[in-house]
């Protein structure tokens, strides 16, 4: 009996000692989080009965060990998964690709032949030069008669032009050769970029197999190395026409393996791997703070936000194409997140590049205004507004503006605000001048008693000098006093529609063709003279 347990022991320390098993696993599909990937891959290996040790290749440089799932064939147990970036065996040999080694082969054979001609250019020249050392020596031979000389003429002459048009052959067999090798080289370039990048990760599995043949193997597993963010491009052709909204997403993703054509599915959820089983609680609303999108810390936030205007090009409208991206994708929406299930495969590559991905074309039904703050920006923007906009499934991103066949410029989509219309910037409308001036005779100073009282008067003028009428709304402000000594009052404001808790003044204005339009705003402000008050 105990020389049995022995041998047991002999036999299965032999099994585990075993040369292990290499397989390179293929990304089969992934689906990216705001933070984080999940990866799925396949591989197979061939195994005989017992016990062995895998090591799955190409795997992402860095993975979440706890959210490894392997999935096989019931004849094969898995006794444990182990992640590593730093796997070396003896066993492991790292062979090239068939495509890279025929290259390799032709470009040594091509360098040899090479080397064949520059040697025989070599030869040809050296006997050149013999003969016209050998003919210099017979010159200086006086002893030769004319019979003779006339015939070390004839053979110098046509021995030298046969050397000479030998070089000349094996020249241009050079040049073609050279040729040759020059594409070969950029063949091997090529196909060394488009070979497959093998990653630094490695899974180490121990297993046990019951029966001997091909096993599949199903990986999947977290890795934090690929986000991506939503991204929109909006095409208008006229304040009378829809929205064209192009919903894209830009992909990031550095997990050291290239992603060849597979399944993407983006969802804007948080991935969760804890395997202990979930239970529900009671689900409480609360209040948050808006998070507000800038892009220029000198924009008052109460008021439209500056567009940074990158380019203007006369580019028209590609057309669309007749089969809809939208056809392709699948909408997935729960109470927390939106998932998007993408059926044309992708290239994402491992290169920490922003790689665009289309997700769904929407027609979006628009009401144009225009919009100006010239307290701000003395410019109009022109505003489209979306109503009942929570159906389109939108998230926060940055999006390209395409007005009438013009990019003007970025804006900011943001679906989580307080009222129930979307407002979108289309940009800037420099036909509709503004001006805003301050009216000196209607303003000044005066002193009473232990107070000052200053008077402030602004007139705003507004002309349309387009061809057809618009409505903007125009928006002006006045101070408010959080101080008992400091006593405003709004002495003009043109039938502003005014809101007192805030100081703004709105009015909704419709202008004609080249119609000009005056609007005067006055206030006073009364403070005790001794003080000072610095943002007046």
């Amino acid at each position: 009996m105990k020389k049995f347990l022995i041998l047991l022991f002999m036999f299965q320390a032999s099994l585990y000692a075993q040369k292990p098993v290499f397989t390179t696993a293929k990304v089969k599909a992934a689906t990216v989080y705001f933070n984080a990937a999940e990866i799925s891959q396949t591989a197979s290996v061939n195994l005989p009965a017992g016990t062995h040790e895998i090591v799955v290749k190409n795997v992402a440089n860095w993975v979440n060990e706890n959210s490894i799932q392997i999935g096989t064939s019931p004849t094969l147990t898995v006794l444990s998964v182990q992640f590593t970036d730093n796997y070396i065996s003896e066993y492991e040999i790292d062979t090239n690709s068939p495509s890279v080694k025929k290259v390799k082969d032709s470009i040594l054979i091509v360098k040899k032949e090479i080397v064949k001609i520059v040697n025989a250019k070599v030869s040809e020249g050296k006997t050149i030069d013999l003969l016209d050392k050998n003919q210099q020596v017979s010159g200086q031979n006086s002893g030769l008669n004319v019979t003779e000389l006339m015939k070390m003429v004839d053979y110098y002459k046509a021995k030298r032009t046969e050397l000479s048009n030998s070089i000349n052959l094996l020249a241009e067999k050079e040049q073609k050769l050279n040729e040759t090798l020059q594409k070969l080289n950029d063949k091997l370039e090529v196909n060394n970029k488009n070979e497959e990048k093998i990653s630094s990760g490695k899974l180490v599995l121990q297993v046990m197999n019951e029966v001997a043949g091909n096993v599949p193997l199903e990986i999947s597993y977290l890795t934090n190395s690929a986000t991506w963010s939503p991204f929109y491009d909006l095409r208008a052709n006229s304040v009378a026409s829809p929205i064209e909204m192009m919903y894209k997403a830009q992909v990031v993703q550095s997990t050291g393996i290239d992603w060849k054509n597979v399944k993407l599915t983006l969802s804007s959820g948080v991935p969760n791997q804890n395997n202990q089983a979930p239970l529900l609680q009671a689900w409480f609303l609360r209040y948050g703070y808006e998070q507000e999108y800038k892009q220029n810390d000198d924009v008052r936030s109460n008021e439209l936000q500056e567009v940074v205007v990158q380019a203007i090009n006369t580019r028209k409208d590609k057309a669309l194409a007749k089969a809809s991206i939208s056809n392709f994708t699948t909408i997935s929406e729960n109470q927390l997140n939106i998932s998007f299930d993408i059926d044309i495969p992708y290239d994402i590559l491992s290169n920490g590049k922003k790689h665009s991905v289309a997700l769904k074309e929407i027609k979006l039904p628009a009401t144009y205004k225009y919009y100006a703050a010239p307290t701000v920006d003395k410019e109009a923007f022109l505003l489209a507004e979306i109503s009942d906009y929570s159906k389109y499934n939108l998230l926060k991103g940055e999006a390209n503006i395409i007005f009438e066949g013009m990019y003007v410029g970025k804006t900011f989509v943001d679906p989580n605000q307080t009222s129930d219309t979307l407002n979108l910037s289309m940009g800037r409308d420099k036909k509709i001048s503004i001006k805003r001036e301050k009216v000196v005779d209607k303003s000044g100073t005066k002193f009473l008693s232990s107070n000052k009282m200053q008077t402030f008067t602004f007139e705003t003028t507004v002309r349309n000098n387009k061809k057809e009428a618009v409505q903007l709304m125009l928006k002006d402000q006045y101070p408010l006093s959080t101080d008992k000594e400091i006593e405003i009052e709004l002495k003009q404001s043109d039938n502003a529609k005014v809101n007192a808790e805030t100081g703004i003044l709105t009015w909704d204005l419709n202008l004609k063709p080249n119609e000009t339009k005056k609007i005067r705003i006055s206030y006073t402000v009364k403070y005790p003279k001794n003080k000072i008050i610095d943002n007046l």
